[in-house]
């Protein structure tokens, strides 16, 4: 960590309280601009160091609303023929374009990428082998395994994730993130400990509507992979957080667990704890305990999970990384600072620190929800 001694004065190998997140919902629906999000990240900056750094908005493509947007990064140009060979017979392909971005300074090695926007095609050779989401699931995973110098780390309907090695303000002006509007923003600022600072490293992580971005450390991480990778997710970006994407998925799309048991799964109570619920509550915890034992996230961690129409923030059972939400009118914020928060809105009527292993959950409103589904 040469050059950052200034934020580490006793000179240790890692900095254990780094990483900042900041999520914004408007829980009416209505769209807001990257401005303040970007704002609000970049106040957080002592906790990065420039390896890592990008944002999520849910709503950011009205246009193509029905389509789902690939953001493929090519850290080989070359492998952009073999991924669109590899696109066309399964999907239909109604745009495609570089993802705008302009040369900043003191960013360096960026990949090129490329956005695709979508349709399943329903004459595909293998589509009646899956449901829709299981059918996109099996195409990244597919591109993404096949070691072509191809990601597809953005693969969700209406969602952008804009992401690189660098700080919170260079990722936005590369990218012009406040030029985006959506309704629901996360954001991160890394400072990356055990895996490399790479672009397809920096969160938010994404699959299908899920991202999440992720402040801590998962000792859990080999024990997590393996299970995912029995169920056909595949590890490919090196970082932890990926797993506790693909974790999401499976627990509450895949089996359809309601966010207050995933949560359950993932920051779940010691043992001791479920021996003092009563009995009908303990029956639920051992049988969470027993079934999703490899899903259990051991170690620090506050993490901020988001798909179409939600925000979910979870600190770990024992608090070790900060997190914070607040609330003004129709705005949820959660953050790892209050400050970055009363700086883009110093009147908040509700600030609080949420209890570890307890979700903080932001829904559209069913009035809001019905017409986002119809865009």
């Amino acid at each position: 960590m040469n050059g950052f001694s200034h934020e580490n004065p006793y000179g240790d190998d890692k900095v254990f309280d780094a990483c900042g997140l900041f999520g914004m919902m408007d829980v009416t629906g209505k769209a807001f601009s990257g401005h303040d999000v970007v704002k609000a990240i970049s106040n957080m900056e002592e906790r990065g160091n420039g390896l890592g750094s990008g944002y999520a908005v849910y709503g950011c493509y009205p246009d193509y609303a029905d389509c789902y947007a690939f953001h493929v990064m090519f850290t080989d140009p070359a492998a952009r023929a073999a991924v669109e060979e590899r696109l066309k017979p399964d999907f239909l392909l109604v745009h495609d374009e570089e993802v705008p971005h302009k040369p900043i300074a003191g960013l360096y090695n960026a990949p090129l990428i490329r956005r695709y926007f979508l349709q399943v095609n329903e004459a595909a050779p293998d589509r009646h082998l899956y449901d829709e989401a299981e059918f996109i699931i099996a195409k990244v995973m597919a591109i993404n395994i096949a070691g072509l110098g191809a990601y597809i780390y953005s693969s969700g309907k209406n969602l952008g994730v804009f992401k690189g090695v660098g700080f919170p303000d260079q990722i936005a002006e590369y990218f012009d993130v406040a030029s985006y509007s959506g309704y629901l923003w996360t954001a991160h600022n890394r400072f990356p400990t055990n895996t490399p600072g790479w672009w397809g490293g920096a969160h938010p992580f994404g699959l299908l509507d899920w991202t999440v971005v992720h402040n801590g450390e998962i000792s859990s991480y080999g024990a997590n992979r393996r299970f995912l990778e029995m169920h056909g997710y595949h590890c490919t970006m090196t970082t932890d957080t990926e797993a506790m994407t693909y974790a999401s998925d499976f627990l509450m799309r895949r089996h359809k667990l309601p966010v207050e048991v995933a949560v359950k799964v993932m920051a779940a109570p010691l043992w001791e704890e479920i021996a003092r619920m009563p009995d009908e509550e303990q029956a639920l915890y051992r049988t969470l305990r027993q079934v999703y034992s490899k899903l259990l996230f051991t170690g620090p961690f506050t993490i901020i999970v988001a798909r179409e129409g939600e925000m979910i923030g979870l600190a770990d059972r024992l608090r070790l990384r900060p997190l914070v939400a607040a609330t003004a009118g129709d705005r949820l914020y959660i953050s790892s600072e209050e400050a970055s928060i009363r700086l883009i809105n110093p009147a908040l009527e509700r600030v609080w620190t949420p209890v570890g292993g307890e979700p903080v959950i932001g829904r559209l409103k069913e009035e809001a929800r019905s017409k986002t589904q119809d865009l």
